[in-house]
Parts: structure tokens; sequence; C-alpha cells
């Protein structure tokens, strides 16, 4: 009896040695359609823990590009939780359209995620709000 205790308690702590968080972002890419050249375009990346036994702590965020600058939740998320990457790309010299990676490194059960962002940089007041109409003169 002794040794049947011992082997189920040694398969499941080596069951919980073993576990895993898992990412599940909301979108693994972003389109930021005409941006004016000069613009820092941003957009966050969220995600979930989908496990149901480990925390997920992601330990680093590398950009494809030195235009690109990550930052990401540097707490554990714990089962359920939330947490963000968000990838600001400087547009700053960069006419023309352009596709950018940050990828993301974790203790997950997908070690790496590569995510994606694109969009096309347009001249400096291109991008004009529409006028309102004119009132007509009685």
């Amino acid at each position: 009896m002794k040794k049947l205790f011992f082997v189920l308690a040694f398969v499941f702590v080596a069951t919980l040695a073993n576990a895993q968080g898992v990412i599940k972002f909301e979108t693994e890419s972003h389109d930021f359609g005409k941006i004016e050249e000069g613009t820092i375009a941003t957009f966050e990346f969220k995600f979930k823990n989908t496990s149901k036994t480990a925390a997920v702590v992601i330990s680093n965020v590398s950009p494809s590009c030195g235009c690109t600058t990550p930052s990401w939740t540097k707490e554990p998320v714990m089962p359920g939780g939330t947490g963000s990457v968000t990838a600001s790309f400087s547009s700053a010299g960069r006419p023309g359209g352009f596709s950018k990676t940050v990828t993301v490194v974790s203790n997950s059960e997908t070690p790496q995620i590569v995510l994606s962002f694109k969009g096309e940089v347009v001249p400096k007041g291109s991008l004009t709000e529409a006028t309102p109409a004119k009132k007509k003169a009685n």
C-alpha cells in the first residue's frame, strides 16, 4: 500500500512540475493602415493564460528592428489572468509600406510566439480629416 501511495504521489508531483501556462492572444497580427510619417504607432496585443494550473512568465520580447519598441507584462500571469505585449513603431524617416514582428519568449507550452503588424507610412499632412460641408448662403 505504501508503494502504491508513493507511486501515485510521485506521478502527481511530476504532473504538476511539468505543468505549463498557455498564452492565448486575442489577435497575433494588426494592420495600422495608413499612418502619417513621424507618428509613433502603438498596438497592445492582449492575451489570457488559459491554463488551469500554471502561471505564465514572459522573459523577453524581441523586436525585428530598432524602429520598434516593445513593452510587456512583467509579473507572472496566473491561470485565467490576462496580460499584454505592446509594440510601438516609430515611422519617422520610414516612408512606404512596413511589416514588423515582435517575438514573445515565455515559459508557456508554446515558448516563442511571433506577433506581427503592418501598415503604410504616408507623407505628413496627406491624411486630412473630412472638412465639414459649407452652408449655402441664402
